[in-house]
């Protein structure tokens, strides 16, 4: 019987590991409004090279002069690597323009379709779950 409750308690704790990261990641469209694209112009603050996304912070000057924080979640590192990206393709201070679609419930997030460095004119794709150019 005991031999029998630690199986029972090994098995539904490996199906809980198994099953945590699908929980945590979401679809594009419960996150992103396709309908909604965005074009943000600014300097990037930070880039964070994590999985699942990769995160791209910009602050973006509106028209008023008000400057605003954007976080764009993009793809994962191994999908910006095959495009062209590395962890230090941008740095703080960069201008870029990025194209993608904006965020449904949170203020101030976009999802990338693409990122212009202001610089050299290079576009780079985003490897997001929207489609890419």
């Amino acid at each position: 019987m005991r031999k029998m409750l630690r199986i029972s308690a090994f098995t539904t704790a490996a199906c809980v590991a198994a099953i945590a990261p699908a929980l945590a990641h979401h679809s594009f469209s419960a996150e992103f409004d396709i309908n909604k694209p965005v074009t943000l112009t600014g300097k990037v603050t930070k880039l964070e090279w994590t999985n699942p996304h990769a995160y791209l912070y910009i602050d973006v000057q509106d028209q008023q002069g008000a400057v605003t924080n954007w976080g764009v979640e993009m793809g994962s590192p191994n999908g910006l690597t095959r495009l062209g990206w590395s962890r230090n393709v941008l740095k703080p201070g960069d201008m870029v323009t990025v194209e993608g679609s904006l965020g449904r419930n949170r203020p101030n997030l976009a999802n990338a379709r693409s990122v212009v460095m202001t610089a050299t004119g290079k576009k780079l794709g985003a490897a997001s779950s929207e489609a890419t150019p």
